[in-house]
């Protein structure tokens, strides 16, 4: 009996094993290997050191391979062999034909080589690809990202402009598939065998396509094609019809800050990042042998303590850790090179001690995606597109910024009007900046949702005029007198009309991610003026115009606007034009810089789009669908023009029937310049968008005799002035009519999870049946022997123990029919 139980005992813990392998991995069987590029050069070992001390770590599964693109004589120079499990790719960094010196063509160029000479790819159902600059934190499974043969995964790269005008165009069949993706790649092998070399080739072809390379066209700052890899890869997968399913979770750089509730598996730390006064851009390496230089480490982050006293925001916080463990993993990694390389041990320190620690064991221990972090853009789309099924919109809310003056009042009325029959959702509020004098005489109460704001013109402090800093002191004003409702705020300038709605859904606004449009004339983020105004002037960028931020952010970031517009402003020796970029060299500019110096204080990054702002006689881009019209420089429509500084002193809204100069019809324009067309007819509609919201102002304010109603205006007057003192606490009083079911949200996860843990049930039931039934037989087979064998020993030693054999026999046999079955 002994060795039955030994038996049954050695059959369940297999069977225990094989069941739960089963359910920790459903597709076992399924085979996954990891590629990255690299060149012969110290900048990219210690980032395959650091990568592959982070593949070790997060149990990545299957094999790993870095393709190693160097030149003969680079080679015989090289020391880094051992670095990683290596296959050798010729270099393309100058090409061999065209002779263009572009070393991240080596990327596709390497990925068509090894599926054509690699062994190992002969032997792999699904490939992960990523960068050098990455660390994992955890398995990186494709099937579990949600990837399919014919579509691949990948993280979400928005900048990618290019694939949403003349560019994709040119350069694809398909420009209507072209995603804007990169970073983490996740594919099915025979998809990319099929990519890999349109991948190569769309990389050469946008490269020579100089032509194009213009920031608003590709939205690469420098202008210089440099990504054009990275459109080879979107343009040859739109060849090929390759869908992705775009993540924006998985992947996050650090010094961002994670969404609520996401746990991302992987760090790109392709931009410079900081832990207070400590940063890190890899950049500042591109040189540094640190990987041959004993017991050499990156300098030492803050620790852990440090980061919670620094950061009370958990979220924030947690994004700071994110930026601890990316160095950290890099730094644990240079520490075992260099003891494989054969270093003496290093001299005591708290950080090393801390790195061989069980607390940071415990911080940088695989993490595994959860079910929000798996969450695919294209299903917030559809949420998007039926507010009835999943979650809702984010409330907005749009302000914008003006003062008692006829000037802002005729923009004022342009503005409500166009905001009235654009779509926008949400509600708007005009911050109206006045002075107690202006305030008694002025007339327009009733021209908006108006939140008064006393006037910062003449700074009350230095005297200094400058009616710009009322926006940024508006802006604080608002937040720190209204209850405010809304998770997003669109801010807008008073000169503007609106064609369409503003929606931080639309434009992928998110916390930490504001989204703004470009005015690259704001030199000085280039120049010394960041580097007086800012701790980060890496950080800054050249935005404006229309802002979309969530509220948690312009919370924390307003006062620093207005603290930045007045330092800025106070800087009168760098007013000059070669500094600023301002052409008047007055200092006009100064609030814009305040909003740029201010967000990159905070490490603001945002998120620049081109398509929805232009100014009218600027050329659109085809097929663009701009949401607003900035009329604040001259435009011409043949003879006819406009410029709004040529009514600031004249009161449109007041005077009956005023208006302004009608702009030419459309139809005598010539048609021959289909560029000059399109820009001529946005001039038009601006204009007469402008004036048929007049003509409606007047339709309700003025009498049948062109005269105003003087006893009426009064009376809203001084109805108007009565509600300085008394504010509405609550500015947000109409709602969007929004909704979280968070139960329901619960509900759903759970029901999610309920298969697998079926599935493992069924099967684990149905093998310890089986195991049952062996051990049945087993047994009674056994006990059939044993009576057999003993009938042959006589019946005078069978009449002597027959009472005990029959019992023990009945016991054997009623054990062996109540195994559970």
């Amino acid at each position: 009996m002994g060795k039955v139980w030994i038996l049954m005992v050695f059959v369940l813990v297999g069977v225990v094993g094989i069941v739960e392998g089963a359910r920790k991995h459903p597709s076992s069987g399924r085979r996954i290997h990891t590629l990255f590029s690299v060149e012969c050069q110290n900048y990219f070992d210690w980032q395959t050191v650091g990568l592959m001390n982070s593949y070790r770590k997060a149990k990545h599964p299957g094999p790993i391979t870095r393709l190693l693109s160097c030149t003969d004589e680079e080679k015989n120079k090289y020391k880094g062999m051992h670095l990683a499990p290596t296959f050798e790719v010729p270099s393309m960094s100058r090409h061999p034909k065209t002779g263009d010196w572009y070393p991240a063509i080596n990327k596709p160029a390497g990925v068509v080589h090894w599926l054509k000479h690699s062994k190992e790819a002969k032997n792999v159902d699904w490939v992960v690809i990523l960068d050098a600059d990455m660390i994992i934190r955890g398995p990186i499974i494709p099937w579990e990202l949600g990837a399919e043969k014919g579509r691949p995964v990948a993280a979400y790269y928005g900048y990618l402009i290019g694939c949403d005008n003349i560019l994709a165009k040119l350069h694809t069949k398909h420009p209507e598939l072209c995603d804007k993706v990169g970073g983490l790649l996740a594919f099915h092998i025979d998809d990319l065998r099929v990519f890999a070399p349109l991948w190569l080739s769309k990389t050469e072809e946008v490269r020579e396509d100089t032509v194009h390379w213009a920031t608003n066209i590709t939205g690469d700052i420098y202008g210089k094609g440099w990504i054009s890899e990275m459109y080879g890869y979107s343009f040859g997968a739109a060849e090929v019809g390759l869908r992705h399913k775009i993540n924006d979770n998985l992947m996050i750089y650090p010094g961002y800050v994670p969404r609520e509730g996401i746990e991302p598996i992987l760090l790109h730390y392709g931009l410079p990042f900081s832990v207070g006064n400590w940063s890190f851009n890899k950049l500042a390496h591109h040189d540094d042998g640190i990987v041959y230089e004993c017991n050499q480490l990156f300098p030492e982050p803050p620790y852990p303590k440090e980061v919670r006293q620094l950061e009370l925001d958990p979220n924030r916080r947690r994004g700071l850790f994110l930026s601890l463990e990316c160095i950290n993993i890099i730094n644990e990694g240079l520490l075992l090179q260099h003891a494989a390389n054969g270093c003496p041990k290093p001299t005591w320190s708290k950080y090393l001690s801390f790195l061989k620690s069980k607390a940071y064991a415990e911080l940088t221990q695989p993490k595994y995606v959860n079910p929000a972090t798996l969450q695919m853009m294209e299903d917030i789309k559809e949420e998007h597109v039926d507010d009835g099924a999943g979650k809702p919109h984010p409330k907005i809310h749009t302000i914008f910024s003006t003062e008692c003056t006829p000037y802002f009042d005729w923009q004022t009325v342009g503005l409500m009007h166009s905001f009235r029959r654009s779509g926008q959702p949400g509600n708007i509020t005009r911050l109206l900046s006045c002075s107690d004098e202006d305030l008694r005489q002025y007339k327009g109460h009733d021209l908006a949702p108006t939140h008064y704001v006393p006037s910062m013109s003449r700074h009350p402090l230095t005297g200094d005029w400058y009616p710009a800093i009322n926006k940024p002191a508006a802006v604080l004003h608002w937040l720190n007198h209204v209850n405010i409702d809304a998770e997003f705020i669109v801010i807008l300038d008073a000169d503007m009309i609106l064609r369409g709605p503003i929606t931080p859904w639309e434009f992928k606004a998110a916390r930490s991610h504001p989204v703004s449009t470009p005015y690259d004339y704001l030199i000085g983020c280039d120049n010394e003026l960041a580097k007086l105004h800012t701790s980060h002037p890496e950080a800054c960028d050249k935005v404006g115009g229309v802002i979309i931020m969530h509220i948690d952010d312009l919370r924390k970031f307003a006062m620093l606007w207005l603290h930045k517009t007045e330092e800025v402003r106070a800087d009168r020796a760098h007013y000059a034009r070669n500094i600023t970029g301002d052409i008047y060299e007055s200092g006009w500019i100064s609030e814009m810089y305040g909003y740029s110096f201010g967000a990159a204080e905070l490490k603001l990054r945002h998120t620049i789009n081109n398509e929805i702002l232009i100014y009218p006689g600027y050329v659109p881009v085809p097929s663009v669908n701009y949401r607003v019209f900035h009329y604040g420089l001259r435009f011409s429509v043949g003879n006819w023009s406009f410029d709004k500084a040529d009514w600031r002193n004249v009161d449109m809204v007041n005077k009956c029937w005023a208006k302004f100069p009608d702009p030419p019809d459309s139809s005598p324009i010539d048609l021959a310049n289909n560029e000059d067309l399109q820009r001529d007819l946005l001039s038009i509609e601006c204009a007469k968008t402008l004036n048929e919201a007049l003509n409606l102002h007047h339709q309700k304010r003025c009498s049948s005799n062109n005269s105003l109603s003087t006893s009426k205006e009064d009376k809203k007057e001084e109805n108007g002035v009565s509600r300085v003192n008394s504010i509405d606490a609550n500015d947000d009083s109409v709602s969007n009519n929004i909704s979280t079911n968070q139960s329901e949200e619960s509900a759903n996860a759970r029901k999610d999870e309920m298969p697998s843990s079926f599935r493992f049930w069924v099967i684990f039931l149905w093998a310890f049946s089986g195991v049952g039934f062996l051990v049945v037989i087993f047994v009674v087979y056994s006990g059939h022997r044993r009576r057999g064998t003993r009938l042959k020993h006589g019946r005078r030693r069978r009449s002597l123990h027959t009472g005990f054999m029959e019992t023990n026999s009945r016991d054997r046999h009623s054990r062996g029919v109540d195994v559970p079955l």
